[in-house]
């Protein structure tokens, strides 16, 4: 069988399709010194031989896995700095793969869930996974969830307890219910030194008392000491992003809470604070 006719050198276009990439793309390479422009013909037109070819070659299959043009130049030069740049190149790489990983791992949960429970931390959704469907409400995980980005996976799975108790016990439900009413309606009609506020707060920190006692006599604090274990096997999962402080965070998550509110959550605080002084502080808040 007769070979096709074998060109010795051939244009642009040509050069570019074999490669698989585009005459632009050659162009930026003459540009910036990675690949010799070769001589033009008599129809003034460039045209590329073997050496051309293979270097391009080499160029696009370094250029694919991720190397830097200025990294491949200095490759070609036998520049040792090369070394460095693929070891950072590497590292880079192993980095994206752990971030897909996580991803992955992430939609695996959300299906294997099925609610927004799986976006959560394994920490967390790992806690309440027991749970009937519809147990947890939707302002359960809201709260979860921004729990979770001001203390972290290690406190959001502390507050599940919580959300287990008011699942599987109705009567800390009704009550919990009915203290979230009245809390609402602590609106901008309502004065700072209004003394329902006392009073509310006082059933506030009676509730989370009863929570607290629950929760202890559940056993569920006993898994407590197995989070604080595995604190540090997920430490390391937000290693990448920007801290925040608690404070800091807390700051940051606006709330559309009226002036009486304000004062009435100040209470709560202050009565809890006062009921830890006498070593009995609900962990529930």
């Amino acid at each position: 069988m007769p070979l096709p006719a074998i060109p010795r050198r051939v244009k642009i276009g040509y050069a570019a399709a074999f490669a698989r990439t585009t005459p632009r793309a050659i162009r930026h390479y003459h540009a910036i010194g990675l690949l010799a422009e070769p001589e033009r013909g008599s129809d003034d037109r460039r045209r590329y031989g073997y050496d051309d070819m293979i270097r391009l070659l080499w160029i696009r299959k370094m250029a694919d896995v991720g190397i830097s043009l200025d990294d491949i130049r200095a490759g070609f030069e036998g520049a040792t700095g090369i070394e460095h740049s693929l070891a950072r190149l590497e590292e880079s790489l192993a980095s994206k793969a752990a971030a897909i990983e996580a991803q992955r791992a992430a939609v695996h949960r959300l299906r294997e869930v099925g609610s927004p429970l799986g976006l959560l931390s394994p920490l967390v959704s790992g806690r309440l996974h027991e749970l009937p469907p519809g147990a947890l409400r939707p302002a359960d995980l809201d709260t979860l969830l921004v729990t979770e980005r001001v203390l972290g996976p290690l406190g959001a799975a502390v507050q599940a307890d919580r959300f287990i108790v008011l699942a599987t016990h109705p009567e800390l439900r009704a009550e919990e219910d009915r203290l979230a009413e009245a809390e609402v309606a602590l609106d901008d009609t309502v004065s700072p030194d209004d003394p329902r506020i006392e009073d509310l707060a006082a059933q506030r920190c009676a509730h989370e008392t009863a929570l607290a006692a629950t929760i202890d006599s559940s056993g569920l604090d006993e898994v407590l000491d197995v989070l604080l274990d595995q604190e540090d096997e997920h430490a390391d999962e937000e290693e990448g992003e920007a801290r925040t402080s608690a404070m800091e965070a807390i700051g940051k998550m606006p709330y559309d809470f009226s002036p009486a509110r304000v004062r009435y959550e100040e209470r709560v605080i202050e009565l809890l604070h006062s009921a830890d002084q006498d070593g009995d502080t609900p962990r529930t808040c």
